[in-house]
């Protein structure tokens, strides 16, 4: 059954803050007292529109308290720049990180919001010159402003895309390395990692992560304690939005997001790979 409430009656996500970072994570906010696993992500690991997202799923399955800090539609550079989430890892059994799509990042094209990283600020020189028949004042998120670009010129969007794809690589290379502690990267999805990420695809007909093949996820492999691939099972997808909890203005939104089922495949994937990452005497603790 899909919930549709009023505007005002939707989800409560419990906004909180960590270790003074300026960005509001979903709560309850967690303790940190004893083992303990954060979560790096986007929209999916937030949980929008969902009851329960996986990490407290998996929080239920392992007696490891989850620490969320998901952000809807963010990339790594929401996290390097924030030295106060970095540091919160040295502190951690383990560090989820989910793989997200290679837009939403600052890249010698364009710059994105510091905290909002799906929000587009400004183009830089290069792609000025590149794009020179385009009125950039227009755009103010990274998709719309893709897709505008892909429908004017499928030869020049091809070049920035591979841009965005390198950057991707070499931010979230960045990014592994600040953590402390065991990281397992998590690629969370309707459809396999793919061997090309073609910039044929129409931008928005493509789901998240987008651009992100597999060259691009094994290149981070020996920077990870473990690659965690969860493909959204035919069920999933078939069930949709059933138990998601969203309003009728919100309701395209909840739509094009992963549902309830997907989350739950995701931390029966999970659950295991992070217990067998707990140091032994942590483990203990759990018991």
């Amino acid at each position: 059954m899909t919930y549709e409430r009023l505007e005002q009656a939707g989800l409560d996500y419990y906004p909180c803050r960590y270790s003074g970072s300026r960005m509001l994570f979903r709560g309850p906010k967690a303790d940190r007292v004893g083992p303990h696993v954060l979560y790096f992500g986007g929209t999916a690991t937030y949980g929008k529109f969902i009851p329960r997202p996986f990490p407290a799923l998996i929080e239920s399955r392992t007696h490891l308290q989850s620490v969320n800090l998901g952000a809807v539609n963010s990339g790594p550079d929401l996290y390097l720049n924030d030295a106060d989430l970095l540091a919160m890892t040295e502190g951690a059994a383990a560090t989820v990180v989910q793989i997200t799509g290679a837009p939403n990042l600052t890249n010698r094209y364009y710059s994105v919001h510091p905290r909002r990283n799906d929000r587009f600020l400004q183009a830089s020189q290069l792609l000025r010159t590149v794009f020179r028949d385009v009125d950039f004042t227009g755009y103010h998120f990274t998709r719309h402003m893709l897709q505008g670009l892909q429908d004017l010129s499928a030869d020049r969007f091809a070049i920035l895309v591979e841009e965005l794809q390198e950057a991707w690589v070499g931010r979230m290379t960045s990014l592994l390395a600040a953590i402390r502690g065991p990281v397992v990267l998590l690629w969370l999805a309707d459809r396999p990692v793919p061997d090309v990420a073609s910039p044929m695809d129409p931008v928005e007909g493509q789901g998240e992560p987008l651009f992100i093949s597999r060259p691009m996820v094994d290149a981070l492999r020996p920077h990870v304690a473990a690659v965690v691939e969860v493909t959204a099972s035919p069920t999933a997808r078939a069930l949709g939005s059933e138990g998601m909890v969203y309003s009728q203005m919100e309701a395209a939104a909840a739509h094009c997001q992963l549902g309830v089922r997907a989350q739950v495949e995701a931390a029966e994937a999970l659950a295991p790979v992070l217990c067998d990452l707990v140091p032994k005497g942590r483990k203990a603790r759990l018991n």
